[in-house]
């Protein structure tokens, strides 16, 4: 436990830019410290010590802020950046290389005993605030946005924003590229794309409408008086 412990160090070293040596993982980064008292709790756990791995778990939520239910399988290479607010649900299963930002939860939607939280597979980044509600799967390498409520399957490699979560990119071509919570800068909500699309449908035929009254006043003013009457007048092509 203690190699697999040294080798998340590695993990917080190779992807937060901010850190100075692995004696800051080791004594100031919660997201570590949090993933420490989860190894030891789900221990427990799994050897049937279920009030002492609630114990220690509950521990580790009291110095950390951040909710790992001894019973959630988490895989090599989590990286639980700042962290506080972060709640992992009982039977939540997490691949390898996760990245998991402030405020985010793996939780369930029912009272079902059994499988009832989120399968996150490796190398997915969900952005801070972000909920994952249900007992399916976020597909590899994908990308949940900050603040997203995802409610379904997510495919692998998309990015997913909204609530509720709708995919608004499709696979990448570099599925290793590194998003920062989750979320590209050219990525767009779909919705936000339509009402765009939609304003700028009102927008030209405003200008269209305009361009015609122009042009029936034009017509009226070169009429006769009384002339008009009764006439239908075409305009336009």
């Amino acid at each position: 436990m203690l190699r697999d412990l040294w080798s998340e160090i590695e993990t917080y070293k190779a992807r937060d830019p901010a850190l100075r040596s692995r004696l800051d993982v080791i004594f100031s980064y919660p997201g570590w410290h949090a993933l420490v008292f989860h190894r030891a709790a789900n221990k427990l756990w799994r050897n049937g010590f279920f009030f002492w791995g609630r114990f220690v778990s509950h521990i580790g939520r009291v110095l950390t802020g951040i909710e790992i239910h001894p019973g959630a399988k988490i895989g090599k290479g989590l990286f639980i950046d700042h962290g506080m607010g972060v709640v992992i649900g009982e039977t939540a299963e997490v691949g390898d290389n996760v990245t998991l930002y402030q405020g985010v939860t793996l939780g369930g939607t029912s009272l079902n005993k059994g499988k009832r939280h989120p399968t996150i597979e490796d190398g997915v980044i969900v952005g801070s605030g972000a909920k994952i509600l249900g007992p399916f799967t976020v597909g590899k390498d994908a990308r949940v946005a900050a603040n997203a409520v995802v409610l379904k399957e997510v495919p692998p490699g998309v990015t997913v924003v909204g609530i509720p979560g709708r995919i608004a990119k499709g696979k990448a071509d570099n599925d290793q590229a590194f998003e920062a919570y989750g979320t590209a800068a050219d990525v767009k909500d779909p919705v936000d794309r339509r009402i765009e699309a939609l304003l700028n449908d009102v927008e030209r035929l405003s200008a269209r409408v305009q361009s015609l009254e122009a042009e029936v006043r034009e017509l009226r003013g070169g009429s006769d008086e009384g002339e008009g009457e009764g006439r239908v007048v075409k305009f336009g092509g």
